[in-house]
């Protein structure tokens, strides 16, 4: 991984972007869109995150955010194993889920491409943090997050998303 993608500052704000394996669209229902707004609520209330900004997409999500309590690789790495382990129960007890069966095998699929990796891959492995270092930079980051439904064609105005 390049110099450029880590997180160096510990009390620095981050501007952060991840997406599922094979960017596979699982954010269209409720009750998985659900699990990512409670983690991050938990993470502000009980893991030190400040939350500036995010904005989850179907496929990917992203955060602007600072770690008060710990390193933010830390606090994303157990955001993301959280959520995964939720979302993976989720998808299987959904039997509503038409898409069950081959979100699931796209989840197994992606974890036989890595050792570390025992039954299902749900977030692709990197982060790409990068590190905010000026106000413009801060704003220039928020606008992005806020925009991005809009120029994805999802809604019209920013304030139509409801998951930013």
């Amino acid at each position: 991984m390049s110099r450029k993608y880590k997180f160096h500052e510990k009390s620095g704000a981050y501007f952060v972007s991840f997406a599922t394996v094979y960017w596979v669209g699982v954010f269209v229902r409720e009750i998985y869109f659900q699990v990512i707004v409670d983690a991050l609520d938990y993470c502000r209330k009980h893991k030190g995150m400040i939350l500036y900004a995010y904005c989850i997409m179907p496929t990917h999500i992203h955060l602007l955010f600072q770690a008060e309590n710990q390193n933010p690789s830390d606090l994303i790495r157990d955001f993301k194993t959280f959520t995964a382990k939720i979302l993976i129960q989720r998808i299987k007890d959904n039997l509503q889920e038409n898409r069950r069966e081959w979100l699931l095998w796209m989840f197994s699929r992606a974890a036989e491409r890595r050792c570390n990796v025992k039954q299902y891959q749900f977030w692709q492995h990197h982060n790409q943090p990068i590190e905010i270092y000026s106000q413009k930079f801060f704003d220039e980051k928020l606008n992005y997050i806020h925009q991005n439904p809009v120029v994805s064609g999802f809604v019209s105005e920013p304030w139509e998303w409801k998951y930013n």
